[in-house]
């Protein structure tokens, strides 16, 4: 019997995110993917990206720029590409590699806008490729267990969904400091990071959101607030300010091999900045925002997002018929460094408490996982470079489900700017 044929991958996007797929496939899926090749608008990052390929005793990779993507697919022949680079550019990679014959796995949001999905949702159709958007989140066993709560009934039909989330002064500063700060570029924190959190209420929902309505603003980040507080001390970026020396909002790429190898060390090339100031000009993206929405199930959901927190985590409370349902995570500071040296999702405590209609409350055991994002991050790397087994849930998450996921933010964001309340169906056609 012959040997079964390697899955071929290629990698575009060698930035922050990139290392949580091509170091999985080089050291825990050895026989199963097979890493091709890089492609990246920066030749030093794709550079760094293989000498940690290299650690790890795995030969250097070829490299392509961005505008050679094209000869990359046809001169390493990948099966699949998989898509890590700015979110603004997900539709032309994901596109132009169906046309060349591949099926892509994105990282999330899988776009930004209404446009873009269109874009997608017609190469998917033309070309009859598979893409598939990596959301972690649904793999962490407290969200897979309030799913599978949910599902059995414990609350009876659910009406009303309260859900905060909380970024902090390391984490939630971190989108104000590189590229996410412009509107433009990641469709703000409705688009960019709330599309785990869309995704997961419609995952233990399973349902669709009907209509949208949201608030938000600029009210802690910017230079304009800054200086309502009375700051005096400003800067454009923190490498080499001394008036960044001692303001703790400040990341010094120079004090993190990583960090300093992926952006500082890679500057000569593109000029782009990733330790921009969180109190400068420029940023176009919210801080605090509120959200309403309707889903296709009757259940409404209130929703609020903060940047700027003491703590870090979130907390969720489903009320239904016959009862509500609690979620508390607090999860520990992090700055994305490009690797897993980082503690992304990484747990203080998590706890789900079942609250019967006329019962006694009970807190529900939650199975142990390791790994970041809660222990979901092994078990979407499995899912995606392994033999996963049946899946009992279906988590794994369809250009359907990124689709869905993005369409809450998109339509709060225009509800944001015209004050109305935004009907989901009228925005794009979802079958």
């Amino acid at each position: 019997m012959g040997s079964v044929s390697r899955k071929r991958y290629a990698l575009v996007g060698t930035g922050g995110r990139s290392g949580f797929f091509y170091m999985a496939i080089v050291r825990d899926f050895k026989d199963t993917p097979e890493l091709v090749a890089f492609c990246d608008t920066n030749q030093t990052r794709m550079d760094y990206a293989n000498s940690r390929l290299q650690e790890l005793g795995h030969s250097a990779l070829p490299t392509y720029k961005a505008i050679d993507f094209d000869r990359m697919i046809e001169e390493t022949r990948p099966d699949e590409v998989i898509v890590t680079t700015i979110d603004r550019t997900h539709n032309k990679y994901i596109v132009r590699a169906m046309e060349l014959g591949c099926n892509v796995v994105s990282e999330k949001p899988m776009t930004i806008d209404i446009p873009r999905c269109n874009e997608i949702f017609n190469a998917i159709e033309r070309t009859g490729q598979k893409l598939r958007v990596t959301f972690n989140y649904r793999y962490a066993p407290h969200n897979t267990k309030v799913y599978e709560l949910i599902s059995s009934g414990a609350i009876g039909t659910v009406n009303s969904v309260a859900f905060q989330w909380d970024l902090n002064t390391s984490h939630g500063a971190d989108y104000f400091r590189r590229w996410h700060r412009d509107k433009r570029n990641s469709g703000g924190l409705l688009v960019h990071k709330s599309t785990h959190h869309f995704d997961l209420v419609n995952f233990w929902l399973q349902s669709r959101p009907d209509t949208v309505v949201a608030m938000g603003d600029l009210r802690f980040y910017g230079r304009e607030n800054a200086e309502r507080r009375g700051v005096t001390k400003f800067y454009t970026r923190a490498h080499g300010s001394e008036n960044a020396k001692d303001d703790p909002f400040a990341v010094h790429l120079e004090d993190n091999p990583q960090l300093k190898a992926l952006y500082l060390d890679a500057e000569k090339e593109d000029g782009y900045h990733r330790d921009q100031s969180v109190f400068g000009d420029g940023i176009s993206i919210e801080d605090t925002m509120g959200v309403m929405v309707r889903y296709k199930s009757g259940a409404i959901l209130t929703y609020s997002l903060t940047a700027y927190s003491p703590v870090e985590g979130f907390r969720v409370v489903f009320t239904g018929t016959k009862g509500r349902l609690e979620l508390e995570v607090v999860e520990k500071s992090y700055i994305n460094s490009g690797g897993e040296q980082s503690h992304e999702g990484s747990l203080e405590r998590r706890s789900i408490l079942l609250r019967p209609m006329f019962g006694t409350p009970t807190e529900i055991e939650i199975p142990v996982s390791g790994g970041h994002h809660g222990g979901g991050d092994p078990q979407l790397h499995n899912d995606i470079f392994g033999t996963p087994e049946p899946d009992p849930f279906n988590r794994a998450a369809s250009h359907i489900d990124g689709a869905l996921s993005i369409l809450t933010g998109i339509a709060a964001n225009k509800s944001m700017n015209t004050g109305q309340t935004v009907r989901v169906d009228d925005l794009i056609n979802i079958r």
